[in-house]
């Protein structure tokens, strides 16, 4: 089934030394950009990421030191790719929780300011669990009765996700189901309704440190803090945001944490 696209949309995955948004780094990209007119454009790059690969990431995505020792580091092609996803809306599968985070941090590391929050997301993985629980190589087996070639390989588990959706979409047209009292009409092909039903959060920041509470309030989701104003916490106790910006957070979580610092003096002047 064809996507109703407003914007290009960008299916992505992204092949990694770990899994640790803060301190892992890229070694392959995979972009496949679908356009509102069924068009489609790859971008599949080799990156080198500055460090040591882990054997045991290497044993998933079989990418090595030495294939990457010649690659360019992710801040030679920062900017291509940001010009690439450049007005796009973003897809993946468990994207919202793991490449859109790492990506931004990739991007913040080498000064490339790109706010993805402004983007849609359409998490692929998270339909397929809310509708059937399985894995992508499941989901494709399941959707599309045929079995995943090269999983792990980052253009085709990119490929496999846009696949992936478009079953969906014949799949789950016209369905409805049940879920806290509210009759809810799951997938429909829009990218507004795809990006909220495969959202399960609130978040402010990528990793959840800050999220909206039932009165869209920015708080603290962690710690002995949870649930306190953010803007009502940095007044009380300044010293709390040096300790994040000093810590081993996320970059996004410090630059979201600076906004509001920053907005609350704003509106004191």
């Amino acid at each position: 089934m064809r996507l109703n696209l407003k914007n290009p949309i960008v299916f992505l995955d992204l092949e990694t030394t770990g899994i640790n948004v803060v301190t892992d780094r890229i070694v392959e990209v995979a972009f496949l950009k679908i356009f509102p007119d069924g068009r489609e454009e790859e971008k599949l790059l080799l990156i080198n990421p500055g460090i040591p690969i882990p054997p045991e990431a290497s044993a998933i995505h079989h990418i090595y030191d030495a294939d990457v020792k010649d690659a360019p580091h992710f801040r030679e092609e920062a900017r291509n790719l940001a010009k690439f996803i450049e007005g796009c809306d973003l897809a993946g599968f468990n994207s919202n929780r793991f490449d859109i985070p790492l990506l931004t941090e990739e991007f913040l590391r080498v000064d490339v300011d790109i706010d993805l929050k402004r983007r849609k997301f359409v998490d692929v993985q998270t339909i397929f669990h809310r509708m059937e629980k399985r894995t992508l190589a499941a989901a494709y087996k399941f959707y599309l009765q045929k079995d995943l070639e090269n999983a792990h390989s980052a253009m085709s588990d990119t490929r496999a996700t846009y696949e992936v959706l478009q079953a969906q979409l014949e799949r789950y047209e016209g369905a409805t189901f049940e879920e806290g009292g509210k009759v809810i009409v799951p997938v429909v092909n829009e990218i507004n309704h795809l990006s909220e039903f495969s959202s399960f959060d609130r978040n402010v920041d990528y990793a959840g440190r800050i999220v909206y509470d039932e009165n869209e309030v920015e708080v603290i989701n962690f710690g002995k803090h949870k649930g306190k104003s953010v803007e009502k916490l940095l007044k009380e106790e300044p010293s709390y945001y040096n300790w994040i910006m000093n810590g081993e957070f996320p970059l996004y979580t410090k630059k979201v944490l600076t906004e509001i610092k920053l907005r609350a003096m704003n509106q004191k002047l």
